[in-house]
């Protein structure tokens, strides 16, 4: 199975390290949050790469290299002329992708235990569109699904706005975790073009194709802040 990392974005939550440096290259107890990522993956297996590029880029093209590609095949959707976001990023990476197998997407900026093999095992028995992995725990913006865990609407737990794709019975409340296992169909269902994001996507094709969630109950931290790294660093040795 491939997995396509996303590591193109600004970080701005994160400066003023990421003044001079991409995001996924920030450390969490001295290893790049990239490295460790690439590292959890091959612990499942996976050792085929696409990797997202734009903010400093070339740090990280370097710093792959400078690591033999930690023994991976790592292939580079080179996004330097325009970041195009999550949507428009899985887009541009197509041609990396759309080989009429099952592919896992990551945040670069996300760690966490999530069994890899279990969501993916899940994934395939349910035979779905897509499948996000999420969890119980605070958030601004939560995923609503029905009881059995296909998603039906998206809730800013802020403002109380919703975007439902049928009337709120109850429906479950969860956390987006960063993590996605994806049919390659859904490029022939994706109707947004250039930037945007694949939650946008989500929430439309809710409407007409089965998303799936994956709960789980692990250890997830979104490494975004600088008071997120000192979390994970008492976590992630």
């Amino acid at each position: 199975m491939k997995a396509l990392i996303f590591a193109a974005g600004k970080g701005t939550r994160l400066k003023p390290f990421t003044d001079h440096h991409p995001k996924a290259l920030a450390t969490v107890n001295g290893v790049p949050l990239l490295e460790r990522n690439i590292r959890f993956l091959q612990g499942f297996g996976i050792n085929d790469f696409v990797i997202n590029i734009h903010h400093f880029g070339d740090q990280i093209v370097d710093f792959l290299r400078k690591n033999s590609n930690f023994g991976a095949k790592i292939e580079i959707s080179d996004e330097r002329g325009e970041l195009l976001e999550t949507g428009g990023g899985l887009v541009f990476a197509r041609k990396f992708l759309d080989f009429q197998e099952d592919f896992l997407i990551m945040n670069a900026d996300i760690l966490t235990d999530l069994n890899v093999s279990e969501f993916v095992k899940y994934h395939q028995e349910k035979k779905d569109f897509a499948t996000l992995a999420v969890s119980d725990r605070n958030s601004s913006r939560k995923l609503l699904f029905n009881s059995e865990m296909v998603l039906r609407g998206w809730l800013n737990v802020e403002t109380g706005e919703q975007r439902l794709a049928e009337f709120n019975k109850g429906f479950k409340a969860l956390a987006f975790s960063g993590i996605h296992c994806i049919n390659p169909e859904i490029f022939n269902k994706i109707k947004r073009t250039g930037k945007f994001s694949i939650m946008e996507e989500y929430l439309d094709l809710m409407h007409t194709e089965q998303i799936q969630g994956f709960e789980h109950h692990g250890i997830l931290i979104d490494v975004g802040r600088p008071e997120s790294v000192l979390e994970a660093e008492k976590i992630f040795k």
